[in-house]
């Protein structure tokens, strides 16, 4: 961390979790220290702002409080929100800058933006930028990202059917929460208060599996001590990236023994390939209890390529995870065992390198029946020698230029679908 450009702290959470109620204690807590804001609003009318600047000292006027409404700095405003920092740090030269995001939005592309700049090869140079040719992150730098939980509302929200709007993308709304948990380096579980000490106990659990990296701290009201997220020098971003916990299960994969708030995790491999009408039945039907599964799989019928499963909480996305290399040209092939040494350990005579691996993430779940439900998704023996292409698939297809874009680590949504199978 470059010591001498300022800290910039990101407030992520859900709509309601307290991330406005957060920042306006931190501008009351924050004595001599000279804060400049940015607020950001899916409407026109930027709300938060507006109760920023009533319950502060902070004002527009001083330029210290800059308003991005009507979009996402996610996705479409992430042009603006460089240009408002570079016009921030160009100008003064505070002690920190607080980015709230709009409930809707994902740290982790927000992250991204504010690392890379304009470098990003998805993101056009705004005109201010190509008049000024001012760098906008020349004088700041990332310092925490944090995510604002709401205790009263997690287990439902987790269980909620519920789909956001952002502009025209649609979020699932346990997806969206589970995202903003896995990319953080603070969680802050605001509204203890209103949640009795047992079902604490168990929602910091699930937290601390979800995301094994980050600092959990209880609030109510939004009442944090400044230091525990303002030029904290925590965030990381290759760090932050690969912290989720079932990143972390998949790299060094265990089966959890039950754990003090009953949230334990296993990893299913396998190296033949789901049959797609009982493992498309086995996902309609799956556990309540499953908070999180991620991973990539094979689908038979689809040899060219893997499919990513994505479930948070009720939601349940498939997307294109790339080529096997098994499918390769030789000479790629080659280059990918050069790149990969470790491909040759685990490589197939005959299916090479497809196979299935995905982490359980839950709360009390029984293993064995899932494992076993899992397995009986596999093809047979029979079943292995029949025609693949006449199973009855109901899993979505991708275009070509969906699976180019890299599936669903992408910080974009293309090619991600709701599976929606039993509809």
């Amino acid at each position: 961390m470059d010591e001498q450009t300022i800290p910039v702290t990101v407030l992520s959470g859900m709509l309601g979790a307290g991330k406005t109620t957060t920042l306006n204690h931190l501008l009351h807590e924050s004595g001599d220290l000279d804060l400049a804001v940015l607020v950001n609003d899916m409407g026109e009318v930027n709300v938060d702002a507006d109760l920023v600047a009533e319950s502060s000292d902070i004002s527009a006027d001083e330029e210290e409080l800059i308003e991005l409404s009507n979009g996402c700095i996610c996705c479409e405003l992430r042009g603006d929100l460089l240009d408002a920092i570079g016009g921030l740090t160009r100008d003064r030269d505070f002690d920190a800058i607080v980015v709230e995001s709009t409930g809707v939005a994902e740290p982790l592309p927000v992250a991204q933006t504010l690392t890379l700049g304009f470098d990003q090869s998805n993101l056009d140079p705004t005109e201010f930028y190509e008049e000024t040719g001012i760098e906008p992150l020349e004088n700041c730098h990332l310092d925490t990202a944090v995510t604002v939980v709401d205790a009263h509302q997690f287990n439902e929200a987790m269980q909620s059917d519920e789909i956001l709007d952002d502009d025209g993308t649609k979020k699932h709304l346990g997806d969206l929460l589970v995202e903003q948990v896995e990319f953080c380096d603070v969680l802050l579980l605001n509204k203890c208060d209103l949640v009795d000490e047992a079902t604490l106990d168990g929602i910091e659990g699930t937290l601390e599996v979800l995301q094994p990296r980050a600092e959990i701290v209880r609030t109510t009201h939004g009442r944090i001590d400044i230091d525990e997220v303002i030029d904290t020098g925590r965030f990381d971003f290759e760090a932050a990236s690969r912290s989720a916990g079932w990143i972390r299960e998949l790299q060094e994969p265990h089966e959890s023994a039950e754990e003090e708030h009953g949230v334990t995790s296993f990893v299913f491999e396998a190296r033949r390939p789901f049959h797609p009408e009982r493992f498309a039945d086995l996902l309609d039907a799956f556990p309540e209890s499953v908070v999180r599964s991620k991973g990539h799989f094979w689908l038979a019928g689809r040899e060219e390529r893997a499919l990513m499963l994505n479930v948070a909480g009720k939601s349940i996305r498939v997307a294109p995870a790339g080529a096997w290399v098994a499918s390769l040209p030789p000479e790629e092939r080659m280059e990918q065992f050069e790149a990969y040494p470790e491909l040759e350990e685990t490589w197939d005579d005959e299916w090479g390198d497809r196979g299935t691996r995905l982490v359980v993430i839950g709360t009390d779940i029984d293993h064995g029946p899932i494992r076993n439900h899992l397995e009986a998704s596999l093809l047979t023996n029979e079943e292995m020698g029949a025609d693949w292409g006449a199973f009855d698939d109901r899993f979505p297809t991708f275009e070509p230029s969906e699976e180019a874009g890299g599936g669903s680590e992408d910080v974009e949504h293309d090619g991600r679908e709701e599976i929606g199978i039993a509809d």
